[in-house]
């Protein structure tokens, strides 16, 4: 299993729609609004890279979103 966040911005007044549109991802596991340069953020679990990526790719496309960014678990052996 993959985590992610997906930091997103939306189009000012078109936040309730993204969102709304986000909660029908399966891997979108918690989606919550944030203040700053984002607007939301989507925790995602994803099987596979792959499937990552096609979410991602597909919240990308989603009316209202300006543009996101994805930050990736990233997982390391301790000395």
């Amino acid at each position: 299993m993959i985590s992610a966040c997906v930091l997103i911005r939306s189009k000012r007044g078109e936040f309730d729609e993204v969102v709304k549109k986000i909660k029908q991802f399966e891997v979108a596991k918690r989606i919550f609004p944030v203040l700053g340069r984002f607007d939301v953020v989507v925790d995602v679990e994803a099987p596979d890279p792959i499937s990552l990526g096609n979410a991602v790719l597909r919240m990308g496309k989603i009316a209202g979103v300006v543009f996101t960014e994805t930050l990736i678990e990233v997982q390391h052996k301790e000395d």
